[in-house]
């Protein structure tokens, strides 16, 4: 079933001695007298491939005169009805029903459209052509051109035309001019020139665009969904990102389009029956695994989850399997991890931060400012928040000298005397140095009754040598004591050995060492009991020697030593260590992959959660976006974005109520798809 040279990648397979005309008379049976046997339809038609189904259609009619799919329509009801007889048609009539649903009546279902035209290959949508024409007689080309419009339009007729170059052998210096043309049509052009994406987008073959698109990130330091969401909209927009999303990894398209079909309230039941009724004999084991890679938890367990009765029962059988039982990658899916890293590795993004240095900067004129703002009775906040959040951390430096030569007075003082609340925290924060900052959090997170792990780990986990060297003199100077003495102090353990391990600040700043990374996987892989992989260490020395690994290797080493234990495990090492270890211990570690893997995407995640459910942690809010002002907190509102379907100014701002936190100031509103 799989082609030639090619490992079937499908869940339902050919059923071995199979008889047409036998199951045939089982469904009939089935069917006939006062109600239906759904337990055997569903058992039957699920464990057959759609080529064996279209043979039993052919027997059914031979055998009774009558058509299969329309006793199984009269027999059945709802959702259960619909997958069932969607499995009954070829891929190509399921595709052209889909469509002709999508299209017909009022409204159009543009996800529909999109997800079926950008996924399929040239065969496929030649096979979709044919059957639309020969089950509607009608021309598929002109019903979606009399139903859209504009570059959504132009694009869909450019995919229903089934012409991707399919040749892999990829000339590098068209892959340079095809990168540069798309970043001349859209971020370096007023306006976008939507021409230039259809068509290098739309005929370009896929081993060749995902060279484009590496080759995108590093000439323009943003990946191109990314620009693609800042340069166009809409429907439009909608349809590239689903074409890059497939060409990247179709499996990644339709593990993310099942999860959203079930998160939240209420189940997208057509498209959760499309998909897993059109992957089920092409890509559903690498669907299953990426879907557990990205959501932490099994396509089989969110199915029982999201859905009851026989409709459950045939969409599992389609699934095929729980990989959380398994508790492991599949062997040839276990690459898609694998790549995910390599990624990752290519991935050279210029980190920016919201907050740039004022031109024209006047420290005793911005002084001057601020002291009128706090003059006479009541508080000009907005003056102190102009000036404050659109200055450098340098600028804001030299302000409070300024401050302090013109008027003899400590502007620190004084704005601690005039402010309260989330807005003095963030204002005199933004006032002291990074490392001050970073310090007085860590000395808050010790002080007292009990210990703030998650802010110790937060900062620990997340910054680089010189930061840690420069937040160690900024502690010793505020609090006259060692911070690796109060880290040891406050807290014990494993926990303890990681941040003091940290607070050296002794992380390589090398490239990779293929060779070694081998090693450290080995012993990373053998410290989580996984594989096949022994050594004669105790386990003291292995703790020992992970603790290392992941405290001093450098961030490039250590992402070629995670891909080296998926290599060697089938395992994906975040997932590892959260199966495996408990506590602060394991929140660590976990900060310390996901830092390496992509840092701003890590700070994102902490925002959302900060601002979701009922309340909003101010604390954690407040402290991220001072921190990551100046570097990355652009990068983070694009991650944010792409994680979570909406920006992060929207959400602060939503999460305000009427009163906006002081955070939202940093935030910058900027591009539609970046704020």
């Amino acid at each position: 079933m799989a082609p030639k040279g090619k490992v079937y990648r499908g869940s339902v397979k050919e059923f071995p001695g199979f008889d047409a005309s036998q199951d045939a008379e089982a469904l009939y049976n089935a069917m006939k007298g006062f109600g239906s046997d759904k337990e055997a339809i569903l058992d039957l038609i699920t464990s057959r491939s759609n080529k064996q189904r279209v043979e039993i259609c052919q027997a059914y009619k031979s055998l009774y005169g009558k058509d299969l799919i329309a006793d199984l329509k009269y027999e059945l009801t709802g959702k259960f009805e619909r997958l069932i007889v969607s499995l009954m048609r070829p891929p190509a009539y399921s595709d052209a029903k889909e469509i002709k649903d999508a299209i017909g009546g009022l409204g159009t279902d543009e996800k529909c459209l999109i997800e079926i035209l950008a996924s399929r290959t040239n065969q496929e949508i030649h096979d979709l052509v044919a059957a639309y024409k020969d089950a509607y007689e009608r021309d598929l080309e002109a019903d979606i051109v009399g139903d859209t419009s504009g570059h959504f339009k132009k694009m869909l007729v450019v995919l229903l035309q089934g012409t991707r170059e399919e040749d892999d052998v990829v000339s590098e210096d068209l892959v340079e001019q095809d990168a540069k043309d798309l970043l001349e049509a859209g971020e370096l052009k007023w306006g976008t020139d939507e021409a230039q994406f259809i068509y290098i987008l739309g005929r370009r073959s896929k081993q060749h665009l995902r060279m484009v698109f590496n080759e995108y990130l590093k000439i323009s330091g943003k990946p191109i969904e990314r620009s693609i969401k800042g340069e166009l909209s809409g429907d439009f927009e909608k349809l590239m990102l689903a074409v890059v999303k497939c060409i990247r990894s179709t499996a990644e398209y339709f593990a993310e389009r099942l999860y959203k079909a079930m998160k939240g309230l209420g189940t997208r039941d057509n498209t959760l029956i499309r998909i897993m009724v059109s992957r089920s004999e092409i890509d559903m084991l690498d669907i299953r695994e990426v879907f557990r890679t990205k959501y932490e938890k099994s396509l089989y367990n969110m199915i029982k989850e999201d859905t009851s009765g026989e409709y459950k029962k045939a969409l599992l059988k389609l699934c095929g399997g729980d990989d959380d039982a398994a508790g492991e990658f599949f062997p040839e899916a276990a690459q898609v991890a694998y790549q995910m890293w390599e990624h990752s590795a290519l991935a050279k993004v210029k980190l920016q931060g919201t907050v740039q240095p004022a031109a024209a900067f006047n420290d005793d004129g911005d002084a001057q400012v601020l002291r009128k703002a706090m003059k006479g009775l009541g508080t000009d906040e907005g003056a102190i928040i102009d000036v404050v959040t659109k200055r450098s951390n340098a600028q804001r430096q030299q302000i409070i000298k300024a401050y302090k030569a013109h008027y003899g007075r400590d502007l620190m003082a004084d704005l601690k005397s005039e402010l309260s609340g989330s807005l003095a925290k963030l204002i005199l924060g933004l006032m002291l140095t990074p490392a001050q900052y970073d310090a007085k959090q860590l000395r808050k997170a010790v002080e007292g009754a009990g210990t703030d792990e998650s802010v110790l780990i937060e900062i620990m986990a997340t910054r680089n040598n010189q930061e840690i060297t420069a937040i160690n003199e900024a502690y010793q100077q505020a609090y006259h004591k060692r911070l690796e003495d109060d880290l040891s102090s406050d807290t014990s353990g494993h926990f303890k050995r990681i941040l003091v391990s940290l607070a050296l600040g002794n992380r390589d700043d090398g490239p990779e060492n293929l060779t070694q990374a081998h090693e450290d996987a080995k012993v990373v892989a053998e410290t989580l009991k996984l594989a096949d992989v022994s050594s004669n260490d105790s386990s003291d020395s292995l703790e020992t020697r992970f603790l290392s690994i992941l405290c001093t290797r450098s961030y490039p080493h250590l992402r070629r030593v995670f891909q080296e234990f998926i290599k060697m495990t089938n395992h994906d090492v975040e997932h590892a260590i959260k199966k495996r270890m408990s506590g602060d211990v394991r929140d660590a570690f976990v900060a310390i992959v996901r830092s390496v893997k992509n840092k701003p995407a890590f700070f994102a995640d902490k925002l959302y959660k900060s601002m979701k459910g009922a309340g909003t942690d101010e604390r954690t809010l407040t402290r991220i976006m001072i921190s990551r002002s100046e570097i990355d907190l652009l990068n983070i509102r694009g991650e944010f974005v792409d994680l979570f379907d909406k920006s992060l100014h929207h959400m602060i701002e939503v999460r305000g109520q009427g009163h906006p936190s002081p955070a939202q100031h940093l935030v910058r509103p900027g591009p539609r798809a970046l704020i």
